[in-house]
């Protein structure tokens, strides 16, 4: 078994032995923006509850998802594996997803639990992402409406955007400036906090 492997056995070990969840690829197609607005909430409440209905128990590799509460299909709570060759792999990222009633119309809030210092992530956990940014025209120019929020998308592309923005941060749109600033001008500096996040992380699954 390879370090990856025995990290993500570890982890689900520590905080998800009782069920291993893999994400469908549900399509919202038939939400459209004609439908009424009491008919678009019962909509999204089915979108989330389909999704976790066609849940397998066959784990995606690199994270894994489900409700925080089985009662509760607003809030789910994720864990993230540091992915392999970067700064954060080893570690055990815990984070929320916070769903509006408007989903799959509107995107879900995301918010790390455990400690993580990255540049698009906020010194509270608060994820930015285009991804997570609600839908249409940027009025700053930033973004396209094609790299935000879309219907189509999912609890799982949610995540793999967001393993792929610890693999490769922007810092041209930061949401933490200091760990920007650091990981340009004193790398040293970032890999060290990094470091520390990734111990603690570890430490906190024990």
């Amino acid at each position: 078994m390879n370090n990856f492997n025995l990290a993500f056995s570890i982890a689900f070990a520590c905080t998800y032995a009782q069920v291993q969840y893999k994400l469908s690829s549900f399509r919202a197609s038939s939400y459209t923006t004609t439908v009424k607005t009491e008919s678009k909430k019962k909509q999204g409440k089915a979108c989330r509850a389909t999704t976790t209905e066609e849940l397998n128990k066959n784990p995606v590799e690199g994270f894994s998802a489900g409700l925080i509460d089985d009662n509760d299909i607003y809030q789910w709570e994720v864990l993230i594996i540091g992915p392999p060759d970067t700064l954060y792999e080893g570690g055990f990222f815990k984070a929320h997803l916070q769903f509006p009633k408007e989903y799959p119309l509107r995107p879900p809030r995301m918010k790390f639990i455990t400690e993580i210092w990255h540049p698009n992530i906020e010194k509270n956990g608060n994820v930015c992402i285009s991804i997570l940014h609600e839908p249409g025209d940027d009025k700053w120019g930033y973004e396209k409406a094609s790299e935000r929020w879309l219907p189509v998308h999912t609890v799982e592309t949610i995540l793999i955007s967001v393993i792929s923005m610890l693999a490769d941060p922007n810092d041209e749109s930061p949401a933490n400036v200091d760990a920007a600033k650091e990981w340009r001008e004193s790398y040293a500096e970032f890999k060290r906090k990094v470091a520390r996040c990734v111990r603690k992380s570890q430490e906190e699954c024990l």
